[in-house]
C-alpha cells in the first residue's frame, strides 16, 4: 500500500514537473485600446430629388430605400469605419404633429431599461423651419442617437442609429463622439427643399 502511495505521488510530481516545462516563453500581452483612427470631418452636400439636403461626412455612404419597386425618400446612411447605420425616414404629414413626436419619443422610450441616462438637445432654426430633438441614450443600448426634425406643419424626418455590433458603451464611446460631431454638422446645415 505504501508502495503504490510512493508511486502515485512520484508519478504526480513528476507529471507537474513535465506540465510547467514547456518549451514556449509566454510574454503578457501589452494593454491594448480600440483603434480610433478615424477619417478627418470632410463633408459633401447631399441633395436628390427628396425635399430636404443636408451635409454628410465622406465616410459614410447612402442607400435608397425602396417600397417594392417605387423609390422613397428614407434612407440609409452607411457609417463606414464606424460600422453602423443611420436610419432616415421622410414623412409628409397627415395626422397632427403631436402624433409624430410622440412616436419618436415613444421609440425612446423603448430603450430605458438599459439606458444609464437619455440626454436630449432642442434644434431650434426658425429661420429654415427645422425644429426638433436629438436623444443620446447613455449605456448599452441598441440606439444610442435617435432624433427628429419637422418644418412644424407638412414634413417630419427620423433617424435611429445602429452599430453592428454587441452594445457596449464604453467600447464605442469614441465611435459615438466622432459620430456626435458628425450629426451636429447634419443638424446646422439640413435645409427643407420644394
Amino acid at each position: 500500500m505504501k508502495n503504490n502511495l510512493k508511486i502515485i505521488v512520484t508519478s504526480l510530481a513528476l507529471f507537474g514537473l513535465n506540465a510547467c516545462n514547456d518549451d514556449d516563453n509566454y510574454i503578457p500581452k501589452p494593454s491594448s485600446y480600440l483603434n480610433t483612427n478615424f477619417p478627418s470631418h470632410e463633408y459633401v452636400r447631399f441633395d436628390a430629388s427628396c425635399p430636404y439636403s443636408f451635409d454628410i461626412s465622406k465616410a459614410y455612404t447612402i442607400r435608397n430605400v425602396y417600397e417594392g419597386k417605387k423609390l422613397t425618400c428614407h434612407k440609409d446612411i452607411v457609417l463606414g469605419p464606424l460600422n453602423g447605420t443611420l436610419h432616415f425616414s421622410y414623412i409628409d404629414m397627415e395626422k397632427p404633429l403631436s402624433e409624430y413626436i410622440n412616436f419618436s419619443i415613444n421609440k425612446v422610450d423603448e430603450h430605458k431599461i438599459k439606458a444609464t441616462a437619455i440626454e436630449d438637445e432642442l434644434i431650434i432654426r426658425k429661420k429654415e423651419k427645422v425644429f426638433g430633438t436629438l436623444f443620446e441614450l447613455q449605456g448599452n443600448v441598441a440606439s444610442p442617437f435617435q432624433f427628429y426634425l419637422t418644418d412644424s406643419t407638412s414634413r417630419f424626418v427620423s433617424g435611429v442609429v445602429y452599430f453592428n455590433t454587441r452594445p457596449n458603451y464604453d467600447s464605442i464611446k469614441p465611435s459615438l463622439d466622432y459620430l456626435k460631431y458628425d450629426l451636429k454638422r447634419f443638424f446646422s446645415t439640413f435645409k427643407w427643399e420644394k
